[in-house]
C-alpha cells in the first residue's frame, strides 16, 4: 500500500515522502497514529500543492538571508577593548560581544552563528564568519582597537 508520510520515521522515510508499506502496517499503525495518509490521487494533489507552498516560503527565506549576508559583508564593526603592552587585550573579544555590536547596527544574529576559531586576544583587524542561514554564510570585518 502506498502511504504519504506525515512525520519522519526512521528506516522508512522523511515527512512528505510517498512510500510503499504493507497494508497492515499502514492500516494498524501509520494511519491511526496520524503518521501517514493513504496515497490517493486527491491526497497526492494536496501534497504537491503543499510542497510548492513550502518551496516558495523557503526561497523567500533564502532571499532574505542572502540580503542580510550582503549587509553583513559590507559592514565593518569597531570594538574598543582595554589592552596592555604588545597590543594584548586584558580580556578577549568573544562572539557574544560581536553579536551585541551587530544588534546595535540593527542586525540580530544569534551568538552561536558567529564562528570564531578562538577568542580574539590582540588588537587588529579580523575576518569573522557569520552563519546567516544553513546555506548562506557571510564574512564580517571586525576592528579591535584600544580603549
Amino acid at each position: 500500500m502506498r502511504v504519504i508520510l506525515l512525520e519522519t520515521i526512521d528506516r522508512l522515510g522523511k515527512a512528505g515522502e510517498v512510500v510503499t508499506v504493507k497494508e497492515g502496517y499502514a492500516r494498524n499503525y501509520l494511519i491511526p497514529n496520524k503518521k501517514g495518509k493513504a496515497a490517493t490521487p486527491g491526497n497526492l494533489k494536496i501534497l504537491d500543492l503543499l510542497k510548492k507552498k513550502v518551496l516558495a516560503e523557503e526561497n523567500k527565506i533564502l532571499d532574505g538571508a542572502r540580503a542580510a549576508a550582503d549587509k553583513i559583508s559590507n559592514l565593518s564593526l569597531t570594538i574598543s577593548a582595554p589592552s596592555g603592552e604588545e597590543e594584548k587585550l586584558f580580556g578577549s573579544v568573544s562572539n557574544d560581544m560581536i553579536a551585541e555590536h551587530l544588534a546595535l547596527e540593527g542586525i540580530n544574529i544569534d551568538k552561536k552563528d558567529i564562528v570564531l576559531e578562538e577568542p580574539i586576544k590582540k588588537l587588529g583587524v579580523y575576518q569573522v564568519a557569520v552563519k546567516v542561514h544553513p546555506q548562506v554564510k557571510a564574512t564580517l570585518r571586525v576592528w579591535v582597537v584600544k580603549k
